[in-house]
């Protein structure tokens, strides 16, 4: 964790200021129980079931869920789920609203171009805040994921990001990961989600670095 809040700080960001939420996705509990032990006590899911798994054994972690949200999980979601960050559509909201009342969320941008990535059109995005806000969520700030590729490919993104947050008035700015992490941090993030430069990469994964 030292290693990372110094890659924080080069950056320009103060480590005692930018969240670091722990992306625990395929690991297992002996992680997430290590993790919180060290003070990372936010912990970020992908998956519904792995979420739903590892909070039964780790009752003293709050708990995000990062991945893209089908409706159909939100109802078994929503008593352990303190941060929902890739709210990216109105029938997600319509579900929320329903199943957590007045939860606290993350609208999520698509800032790479990747239909993969999810998140709302940037320009729908105050349509969207708007629409959850009505509905009775507490929307903390948006959250975005940057392209494959070179670290500085995410600027551009990354940057958007932060104006669309500033012209709502939004504090927080969730973006960046293990590997573009000082590119978002340099444009304004406010929240990391990393779990390869914490934990090392998962034993047979595909997906990219978190």
């Amino acid at each position: 964790m030292a290693a990372l809040r110094d890659r924080i700080g080069r950056a320009g960001g103060d480590p005692e200021r930018v969240t670091i939420v722990a992306v625990t996705k395929g690991h297992g509990p002996e992680v997430c129980r290590a993790a919180v032990g060290a003070g990372l006590t936010r912990l970020g899911e992908n998956r519904a079931q792995e979420l739903l798994a590892k909070s039964a054994e780790v009752a003293d972690a709050e708990w995000h869920f990062v991945g893209r949200l089908q409706t159909n999980k939100v109802r078994a979601l929503a008593p352990v789920v303190a941060l929902w960050e890739s709210v990216d559509r109105r029938p997600v909201i319509d579900e929320l609203a329903r199943r957590a009342p007045g939860a606290r969320i993350l609208v999520q941008v698509n800032i790479s171009g990747e239909d993969a990535k999810g998140g709302c059109p940037p320009e729908r995005t105050a349509g969207l805040v708007h629409a959850a806000r009505d509905a009775g969520l507490e929307v903390r700030g948006l959250m975005g994921i940057g392209p494959i590729g070179p670290p500085e490919a995410a600027r551009p993104g990354f940057r958007l990001l932060t104006a669309l947050a500033d012209e709502l008035g939004l504090a927080e700015r969730s973006m960046g990961m293990t590997a573009d992490l000082e590119v978002a941090i340099e444009e304004g993030s406010t929240m990391i989600r990393v779990g390869t430069g914490l934990f090392g990469p998962r034993q047979g994964a595909q997906d990219p670095p978190d």
